[in-house]
This record gives C-alpha cells, structure tokens and sequence, in this order.
C-alpha cells in the first residue's frame, strides 16, 4: 500500500486534485513551475520517512457561524490526495448510503432530497448536531478506527504525521471535558482537526461511521442521515426518538462528543425541518432567512467594489450564479427575482 502511496502515478494524480480550481493562484502555479522536481522531492522524503508537514495558515470565517479555517501548504495538500486516493476506498465501502459529506456522488444537495423524502415517508423528525465536531475529535480514538483498516505501518505513521501537524490549532478554543469512562489525562490528549484539510474532512467521516453504524443496526432507525456532524432521524413514533436521543447522548461519550441537548427535540415534520441553510417541509423547500440575508449583503459589497472598479463584473456574475445554483434546489424563484431586482446593477441574465 506505501508503494502505491508513494508511486509517481499517485503524486501525480494528486497534485492534479488539489490544484483543480486553483492553478491560477501563487502557490499552485509555484509548486507546477518546478512541478518534477517538486514531486520527486516530496517522494523522496516520504520514501526515507522524513516527510515533514509545514505550518498551517489560519483565519476565521463567519458564514454560517464563526469557524477558524486553517489551510495546510499546497505541497502538504498534495500529500493528502496521495494518502486518501490510496486508503478512502478501504473506509468507503464501510460508509452507511445516507453519509453525504464529502463523498463522491453525494453532497448537500443529495442530502437535501433524501431529507424531504423521509419527511414525506415519516410524521417525527429528531434533529441533532456535535458540539465543535473538529475541535473535539479525540487523536487517539481516531488512530484506533484508522488502523483497524490500515495494517501497513508506514502509512500508519504518516497518518501520525498529518495528524500532530494539526496539533493546537483547535485546542485553545475547546475546554477541557471529562466523560464518564475517562482516565485522569483523557482530557488533556491531543484532539482536533484543522477544519480546511482533505484529510481532516475525510477523518471526519470515518471518526462517526462506528456511530452511523450504530444507529442503523443497534437502534434500527432506517431513517436517518448525516452531514458531517448535523444528523437527523425520523419515525413515526415520537418515543422511539426520544429513546433514540438518550441512547446517542450515551453512544457519543465513548467518541468524546457531545450534542447540543436543548436543541435535539422531536418535531413534527410538517413544522419544517432546518437541514443545510434550509427549511424542509414534506411538500416543499425554504431557504432559511439567515442565507438570504447573508447573501443580499455579499451581493451588496461586490457591487460596491464593482462600482469603485476594483473587481470585474465576471466576478459579480460568478457570485450570483453560483448562488442561483446552490438555492435552485429550494422553492426560491420568487425570493431570487426580488432579491436581483433590488440592486442597481443588471443581473437578469445571469
């Protein structure tokens, strides 16, 4: 499996992912300048095990919540294709069908439709999401459920590697916090993935697919799916969900997680259920007011900075289309005719 890992065939094709969308920025085009040489390096020192990760560069966003987003350098990115190109395909043939995150042939807008068919299917909705899923990610259980699977040690310790590199990037932000089970120092282990790696987003899904795995075989709940770490179960028996609930408060200690319990309740599904900046409804879609709001003030600065010609009106263009497509897949036309109609610049053909 290393040798495949560290084969030219791999890097290459690796490099190809993570340039995909990016060639036109400085350190992608640096890294293609010298693009042999630079992967003849990072094969040497992956081949003798020196391979070290270089510094993260962080910043924070604020869309939907406040997150601090942490970016790993382009030859460190390359290397993560290499490694996931290499070992996704073992984890993902034990992924549950209704994962969506992160996956080939998923995605929020799969997630969504598979949402609203069990709205339709079910009466109850039980919607729950992890407290900081990446700051809490526990180092040790995540190695645990890697290498179940990964049986070649070098691998192993590259994996150790990508994984310290990430070390205190999270941990200021997450508070210390025992669970029941926990040793004296289970608290102070190293936990949390920095939140804009391949491997980070990846990791996340194998962290709960134990948990996926339990709800679908152990509490036998058929309707349920997971985004990341947002995850919703439906039944047409409000006390199976309630049952459901006490039972994953429980399941999640032994990841070292924890969901936000005033916000986990059983609903009726005809009340509209929040899912990926949208209320589901059996019969329809709303985009939540919050991502409208949000996107009427973007619209807003980029026009400003059209105006003042800073930017180009392709760039404008781009960030109404690329609004229009994600909010097509909700019941929107309206809200988008009076959102574009309420700006001063011609935006009809886009």
């Amino acid at each position: 499996m290393f040798d495949q890992l560290t084969s030219w065939e791999n890097l290459y094709a690796a490099w190809r992912r993570a340039a995909k969308g990016k060639r036109g920025k400085i350190p992608a085009s640096s890294f293609e300048y010298h693009l042999e040489d630079e992967l003849l390096q990072i094969q040497k020192e992956l081949i003798d095990q020196s391979y070290q990760p270089g510094c993260y560069r962080s910043f924070f966003i604020h869309e939907p919540k406040r997150r601090l987003i942490s970016a790993a350098p382009f030859r460190d990115r390359v290397v993560h294709h290499a490694l996931c190109r290499v070992i996704e395909p073992i984890f993902e043939r034990s992924f549950i069908s209704d994962s969506f995150a992160n996956r080939i042939g998923k995605g929020t807008h799969r997630a969504l439709d598979r949402a609203q068919f069990f709205s339709r299917k079910y009466r109850y909705v039980l919607q729950c999401d992890i407290e900081q899923f990446f700051a809490a990610i526990d180092h040790q259980i995540l190695t645990e459920i890697l290498c179940r699977k990964i049986a070649d040690e070098k691998i192993q310790r590259l994996v150790a590697t990508i994984l310290r590199s990430g070390e205190g990037v999270l941990q200021e932000e997450y508070a210390l916090r025992y669970f029941p089970g926990d040793d004296l120092f289970a608290a102070l282990r190293p936990r949390g993935l920095p939140i804009g790696n391949l491997t980070s987003q990846f990791w996340a899904n194998c962290y709960l697919n134990p948990f996926d795995n339990f709800i679908k075989r152990e509490l036998q709940i058929p309707g349920y799916l997971r985004y990341v770490d947002d995850f919703l179960l439906f039944s047409n028996n409000k006390n199976e969900l309630w049952d459901a609930k006490r039972q994953i408060i429980k399941r999640l200690e032994s990841f070292r997680l924890k969901i936000h319990e005033n916000k986990a309740q059983v609903r009726p599904v005809r009340e509209g259920t929040p899912f990926l900046g949208f209320l589901i409804f059996p019969t329809h879609r709303r985009l939540k007011r919050s991502k409208g709001v949000h996107f009427v003030r973007r619209l807003k600065n980029r026009i400003q900075l059209y105006q003042q010609g800073e930017i180009e009106f392709e760039q404008v263009k781009a960030t109404i289309t690329g609004w229009i497509n994600h909010v097509r897949f909700g019941d929107t036309w309206r809200l988008r005719g009076s959102i574009l109609s309420q700006n001063p610049i011609r935006t009809a053909h886009c």
